[in-house]
């Protein structure tokens, strides 16, 4: 559980990052700010289901 909660953490950590010093959520956006927010969201996914994974097999 407290692996979950660590890269629940980084990933809002993330967001917040991207939201405030890269500008993700501002008027005018880009692709490349598009697929961004999508990978880190994808890199989180992966992060949960493998934490899940190694978890059931301990």
């Amino acid at each position: 559980m407290i692996k979950i909660k660590h890269v629940v953490i980084l990933y809002i950590l993330g967001i917040l990052l991207g939201a405030f010093f890269f500008d993700l959520w501002e008027a005018e956006t880009s692709i490349k700010k598009g697929l961004a927010a999508m990978f880190w969201t994808a890199l989180f996914l992966i992060a949960l289901i493998f934490v899940e994974k190694n978890k059931e097999e301990n």
